[in-house]
């Protein structure tokens, strides 16, 4: 049985003991729709200040909507278009402070001020990303970057 955690430790602690609830809830299940729909929810009970939390998977060369939760979200976004894609086409941690500043910006949520999006990789190859809209600018730090960062290496491992 599952209820709403209160994180109560140090930003650091907090995100620790996030990681250990991510393995625990996936170490003994192979479906990979069931681990990324328990993935997002972790992640939108556990941060503060975020307005969606999900995941786009790659498929047919473009990253289609997977498991999340928000408000409805875009459903296709090409390679390099929007942050998402940038991640995609970059292979790389997009740490956007400010979506309105960024070129080719997605706006799925009019809500969305900042936004970070990690690249889920699967033997070496794209296999989607995690993405993450706060309502705040400047909301992502290194912090938020680093422990994202880890929970989504050990998301890799089960899907």
């Amino acid at each position: 049985m599952f209820q709403s955690t209160s994180y109560t430790g140090t930003k650091e602690k907090n995100y620790e003991l996030l990681l250990k609830q991510l393995q625990a809830l996936l170490e003994d299940e192979p479906d990979v729709i069931a681990n990324l729909s328990n993935a997002s929810s972790l992640l939108n009970q556990f941060l503060e200040d975020v307005n969606w939390v999900g995941f786009y998977l790659w498929k047919e060369d473009q990253l289609v909507l997977g498991p999340f939760q928000g408000l409805p979200a875009c459903v296709r976004i090409p390679s390099g278009k929007g942050v998402c894609g940038t991640a995609v086409a970059e292979r790389s941690v997009q740490r956007i402070e400010d979506v309105h500043a960024f070129p080719g910006h997605i706006a799925c949520d009019a809500a969305s001020q900042s936004e970070i999006v990690i690249p889920i990789l699967k033997n070496n190859e794209i296999f989607g990303v995690l993405d993450i809209d706060s309502p705040s600018t400047s909301r992502f730090d290194e912090q938020d970057e680093k422990y994202l960062t880890k929970f989504v290496e050990i998301l890799q491992t089960y899907v």
